[in-house]
């Protein structure tokens, strides 16, 4: 093999690397987000049962009921405590502001439905409306949150990948 025809393999070989490790930063940008969402979720619901083990009276013997106690942790607990430690240490505000925002993803979905009134919109719309990144997981993550307010009649379906405000 030649000299040339060595450095034209070794030139092609670094253009697809660069290639990849563009891909997979998006890629990784996109995963970061998710987990953030999921993570926020998480958190909510840990929030939402810890509130409605409040309000149930404690199980005595012989009785039928819900057998969890107030201060044992769920099992989702554990999995976020794993979860939270695989964050970097230091992130830049960038990333800090992103993933807050995907916290309050519910809230801003709402305000948004209120702005937009009697409208049908698609879940890439709100993600868009929302200043979100278009990618699949992004919008993916809006459309979860669409169907869980759906789920609890906070908004509803109007047709297949329709939304619309109460």
């Amino acid at each position: 093999m030649s000299v040339t025809h060595a450095a034209h393999h070794i030139e092609v070989t670094a253009e697809s690397l660069e290639e990849d490790l563009a891909r997979l930063e998006i890629q990784k940008q996109a995963l970061e987000r998710e987990l953030a969402a999921v993570v926020a979720h998480l958190s909510s619901v840990q929030r939402a049962l810890g509130a409605l083990q409040a309000l149930m009276p404690p199980a005595g013997p012989g009785t039928s009921g819900f057998t969890g106690t107030r201060d044992a942790p769920p099992r989702a607990t554990e999995a976020a405590a794993h979860v939270e430690p695989a964050r970097p240490a230091a992130e830049p505000a960038g990333e800090e502001s992103a993933q807050k925002s995907y916290g309050k993803l519910t809230e801003q979905i709402l305000d948004y439905f209120a702005e937009v009134g009697d409208v049908d919109v698609r879940a890439r719309d709100v993600a868009a409306a929302l200043g979100r990144a278009t990618d699949s997981s992004s919008i993916n993550a809006v459309r979860s949150t669409l169907d869980r307010l759906v789920g609890t009649s906070r908004i509803r379906r109007t047709g297949r990948g329709l939304y619309r405000a109460v």
